[in-house]
């Protein structure tokens, strides 16, 4: 598969693991960033990617590193939008930046990346596009309402621009993971995360590279007849 792919949040955790999982692939991957710069060069120097920084709640950054990507390895063919911040609090406690930092991120981030790079997909009559979504965008969370109603949103997207392109050969899907073992997740106190994994019928949590192949299949040829879906990799915790 040696296409053009952009991952966005893409040097640490699953967006990482997505990186590695399609450059074995054959791809040609670029990782973007908005901070934690040894990461991302950890990352470059590792996996032999390109990596550059952008901020997805930024337009003009978007459409910028976009055009860098092109200029560098060629148009755009599959995007991955996995960047996500989660700031939690109870709406009652939750701030406007809380808010307003969440959506721009999680949210505004999809519309930023995707419209730079739809036009060519329809036009060359292929695309990929994968949105990251969360179990806690399809059965809510407490504490979560900005992130839940952001990854939410991003299933809605999902399944509006998949009738748009479906006819132009541009397939969008999502992939909700549940509780996977990165960094965000280590931060939850140990004593919430037993309840947590006692609440998943597997009994674990998920792995970084599980995800990373439900994105390389739908990417793939082989998901040519999939568009509009929304991939659940949780260990039965949330059915759908």
């Amino acid at each position: 598969m040696s296409r053009v792919v952009v991952v966005t949040g893409g040097t640490r955790g699953i967006g990482r693991a997505i990186c590695e999982r399609l450059k074995a692939d054959g791809a040609r991957v670029a990782a973007l960033f908005a901070g934690n710069d040894e990461a991302a060069m950890r990352c470059r120097d590792e996996l032999e990617i390109l990596t550059l920084k952008c901020d997805v709640g930024e337009s003009l950054q978007c459409r910028d590193v976009l055009a860098e990507v092109e200029r560098l390895l060629g148009p755009v063919e599959i995007l991955v939008n996995n960047a996500g911040i989660t700031h939690d609090a109870t709406l009652h406690n939750m701030n406007e930046n809380a808010w307003r930092d969440v959506i721009r991120t999680d949210l505004d981030g999809l519309y930023n990346m995707t419209r730079p790079v739809i036009g060519g997909m329809r036009e060359r009559g292929f695309g990929r596009i994968v949105n990251i979504a969360s179990i806690n965008g399809q059965k809510g969370q407490f504490g979560q309402v900005n992130y839940s109603a952001a990854k939410a949103g991003v299933i809605g997207f999902t399944k509006a621009l998949a009738q748009e392109t479906a006819r132009k050969g541009v397939t969008v899907n999502a992939v909700a993971p549940g509780y996977i073992d990165t960094g965000m997740v280590a931060h939850v106190p140990a004593e919430a995360l037993d309840q947590i994994k006692a609440g998943i019928p597997v009994g674990r949590l998920g792995r970084p590279a599980e995800v990373a192949r439900c994105v390389a299949f739908l990417v793939s040829e082989d998901a040519g007849f999939i568009t509009g879906s929304t991939l659940t990799v949780n260990g039965g915790q949330y059915m759908t």
